[in-house]
């Protein structure tokens, strides 16, 4: 075992090989300085507002932050992203593992037999008879160590190492993003459910404002100061307000069910329970364009996988350089168990296995030349992702501005629909109209109402949305700048 003790220093001076292959430089996208939706805005300090991690409390609904905790726990999309991560961290464990020799230990014991039993014969020289033969017994027993390491002298292993490490950040980013995207949907849904309900009572208050009017309708018409159309006309407007309150049942339901698969529950065993209606709506602060690099998971994994496919480069390259396997062993070799450990019984071995590849046909330029282009569409996919985010950014930010002022306006509609709805019954109880300017304001007034609670629960998901474009909340300690108004402009 001693000259394998002297081969070691020789192995480990091995292990100072170079990497070939390009070191990794993060792709240039470009950053605009400002958002083009936020006019008259301008960089605020950090501390000046922060949005938390936990960004789904801003709405205050408790039943929605255990709804968020339950997505977290249960979830199957989420755990399989987990699943993914953990998978892709193995893998690294796996090609740092080829840094390091292998050893292995084997033992062997051997038990020999030749020939059958004794026989008699005659000696031709002697003339005497005599007995001959007999069986032969050998026993050998053996112990082996073994050892074989192929050194990383052009940086093949620790290339692959580089390459699976970025994967499995990129995995832990996709983890990431799926968080945020169950995150984003349970609240989603959870407050168009609670729109639903509200806009049920609504229609339910309007079913019961139109079964009144129907009844002034058949008591005018009986009373002879009516036509019996304004009983149909009452008649269908009731029909009408019914079908829209089985209509918004069957919404909450599927919403209902869709929670249910968001926080890993069958269907059939979910109940929500009706609750108030959310009215909150988050005052939601944008980050600079440029942190929306570091923030958002999705471009994170794409950039990590831009990095994989560059190690990858490395990894294929190192196929024009010679590889050397440097393999030892030793152990003992005896005929007895009691002589097995005597130093006459040591046996051992030393072998190098030096591989060049002369010709290959061009297979080798082929492959690199394939993972230079693995790369160059994983740029690409990289800086489509950072366009796509900028995107959305821009989108939500108009759109928090524009669901603003329409509610706003459509609070002012709803408003008059109400009080034409009310003065045009009055002036039909009274014989000044017909019924069919009732039917006309009662369906406006409702349109009103309904559009007034949808444009709140279209602020609320673009709040959402907006929240999800810039990455989620703030983690706790994050400094980065955002953005305040010099106007008294509310931020929405």
């Amino acid at each position: 075992m001693t000259p394998i003790v002297r081969f070691l220093p020789l192995l480990a001076a091995l292990l100072g090989g170079c990497k070939v292959g390009p070191d990794y430089a993060r792709p240039a996208v470009a950053t605009p300085a400002a958002w083009k939706a936020l006019p008259g805005w301008k960089a605020a300090e950090p501390a000046d507002r922060q949005l938390r991690a936990d960004w789904w409390t801003l709405f205050g609904d408790p039943q929605l932050d255990a709804l968020v905790a339950r997505a977290d726990a249960a979830n199957q999309t989420l755990a399989a992203s987990a699943a993914t991560y953990a998978q892709a961290r193995a893998a690294v464990r796996e090609a740092r593992a080829g840094l390091l020799p292998t050893v292995d230990l084997g033992g062997t014991a051997n038990y020999q037999g030749q020939g059958g039993g004794n026989r008699t014969i005659t000696d031709p020289v002697t003339g005497q008879i005599v007995t001959v033969g007999g069986s032969r017994r050998t026993t050998r027993f053996q112990v082996d160590v073994g050892a074989a390491w192929e050194p990383d002298l052009f940086g093949r292993i620790r290339r692959s190492v580089e390459a699976n490490r970025a994967n499995a950040d990129a995995a832990l980013a996709d983890l990431g993003s799926a968080r945020l995207a169950i995150q984003g949907e349970v609240a989603i849904n959870y407050l168009a459910l609670r729109g639903t309900e509200e806009e049920i009572g609504i229609v339910r208050r309007t079913v019961a404002g139109y079964e009144r009017a129907l009844r002034i309708a058949d008591n005018r018409y009986r009373a002879g100061v009516a036509i019996r159309t304004d009983v149909f006309d009452a008649q269908g407007q009731l029909a009408s307000a019914r079908a829209i309150l089985e209509g918004l049942e069957r919404t909450r339901t599927a919403l209902e069910n869709a929670l249910a698969v968001l926080v890993g529950t069958p269907a059939g065993d979910f109940r929500l329970p009706p609750g108030c209606p959310v009215a909150a709506v988050p005052d939601v602060p944008a980050s600079l364009p440029s942190a929306l690099l570091e923030r958002r998971p999705d471009i994170a994994a794409a950039e990590r996988l831009v990095a994989a496919a560059n190690a990858a480069i490395g990894v294929e390259r190192t196929a024009f350089f010679p590889s050397l396997v440097l393999s030892a062993g030793g152990g003992q070799n005896a005929g007895g168990l009691g002589s097995l450990f005597d130093t006459a019984s040591n046996v051992w071995s030393l072998g190098a296995d030096l591989a060049q590849s002369i010709f290959d046909g061009g297979a080798r330029r082929a492959r690199v030349a394939q993972a230079r282009a693995a790369y160059d569409r994983t740029v690409a996919d990289y800086r489509q992702t950072v366009l796509v985010a900028f995107r959305q950014v821009e989108d939500q930010l108009t759109a928090a501005r524009v669901l603003a002022r329409q509610q706003a306006l459509l609070r002012e509609a709803s408003a008059a629909a109400d009080r034409s709805e009310a003065t045009l019954l009055n002036r039909y109880e009274s014989g000044q109209i017909l019924y069919t300017d009732v039917v006309i304001a009662q369906a406006t007034a409702l349109n009103a109402r309904r559009a007034l609670i949808q444009a709140s629960i279209d602020r609320q998901t673009a709040a959402v949305a907006l929240i999800q474009a810039i990455g989620g909340g703030w983690q706790s300690g994050l400094q980065t700048p955002d953005y305040k108004m010099t106007s008294d402009q509310p931020v929405t």
